[in-house]
C-alpha cells in the first residue's frame, strides 16, 4: 500500500476513481439526475484544477500498483487551525480491509504537520460512512442543508475530530 500526493497534471485520476465510486456509493441516496450534475461540478479537471490553486491537497492510494481511493484535504477551512477533508473516497470492492483508515490517518499526519487543531468533514446523513468516521473519532457537531444549484441540496452532518487529543 502506498499513499502519495498529487501532482495537479495527476488530477484526471481522482475524476475517474469518482465516476467509479460514486454511482455505487450513492445510488440509494442520490438520484442519478442529483448524482451526474454533483459528478460533474465537483469532479471537473477544471474544478479539481481550481481546488488545487485555492489550496487543496490531493493525495491517491494504492494497492499493488493500482490506484484504489484518493483523499482531498484543505487547512485553514473554514478557519484557521481546521483542516476539512473535502473527500474521502475507497472503491467499494476495497472496503473493509483498512484503506479508508489509513487515508483518515495521512488526513490526521498531514494536519498535524500543518499544525492544525481539528479536522472537519461533512458527510451525507444517510451515508453508512457516518459510522466509519464516529469509529475514527468524529463526532456530529452540527447538521445543516446546502443547496447546491439546480434544485438540489447536500443534507450533511459535520463531523470533527479534535488533534490536541
Amino acid at each position: 500500500m502506498e499513499i502519495r500526493i498529487l501532482k495537479i497534471e495527476e488530477l484526471d485520476l481522482i475524476r475517474k476513481l469518482a465516476y467509479q465510486i460514486w454511482p455505487i456509493a450513492y445510488k440509494e441516496i442520490l438520484s442519478k439526475e442529483q448524482l451526474d450534475y454533483m459528478l460533474e461540478w465537483m469532479y471537473s479537471l477544471n474544478a479539481l484544477e481550481e481546488n488545487v490553486r485555492n489550496g487543496h491537497y490531493f493525495f491517491a492510494i494504492s494497492n499493488d500498483q493500482k490506484d484504489i481511493g484518493f483523499l482531498d484535504v484543505e487547512p485553514n477551512n473554514p478557519i484557521r487551525g481546521n483542516m476539512k477533508i473535502q473527500k474521502i473516497y475507497v472503491l467499494p470492492e476495497f472496503h473493509g480491509q483498512g484503506y479508508g483508515f489509513e487515508l483518515l490517518k495521512k488526513a490526521k499526519e498531514f494536519a498535524q504537520s500543518m499544525k492544525m487543531n481539528t479536522l472537519t468533514l461533512q458527510v451525507n446523513r444517510h451515508n453508512k460512512a457516518v459510522d466509519f468516521y464516529k469509529r475514527n473519532g468524529f463526532e456530529i457537531i452540527d447538521e445543516q442543508d446546502f443547496d447546491i444549484g439546480n434544485g438540489y441540496y447536500m443534507n450533511d452532518f459535520i463531523m470533527q475530530f479534535n488533534l490536541s487529543e
